[in-house]
């Protein structure tokens, strides 16, 4: 399995309603540096269905402003219809709505 595929991985395991990380699904897939890469490859998310790229925020809990699905006003709708509050600056509360840690197999 590449890199990018772990990713996709990691980010099938974030469940609905919580948020992971870049950094965390790097650390997921055994490359904890690599929180770059994993924007990287939710950029170009073969499967945006399937593959819930709109769960991961940066550390601060701010969603992209470049999602590659519609920009962050579309990232912030698919949070809130999961139950996830999103402030009217995009930032989820990470004390709240983040995932508890995400392995890889």
């Amino acid at each position: 399995m590449n890199f990018f595929e772990k990713v996709y991985e990691a980010v099938k395991k974030i469940p609905k309603g919580k948020v992971a990380t870049y950094g965390q699904i790097a650390h997921a897939v055994g490359a904890p540096r690599a929180a770059r890469q994993v924007g990287w490859a939710l950029h170009v998310n073969p499967a945006p269905g399937i593959i819930p790229c709109h769960r991961v925020v940066n550390r601060m809990g701010r969603l992209a402003p470049a999602f590659a699905f519609g920009g962050e006003k579309t990232q912030a709708s698919l949070l809130r219809a999961e139950g996830v509050e999103v402030s009217e600056e995009y930032i989820v509360d990470l004390t709240k709505y983040l995932a508890e840690e995400i392995i890889v197999e």
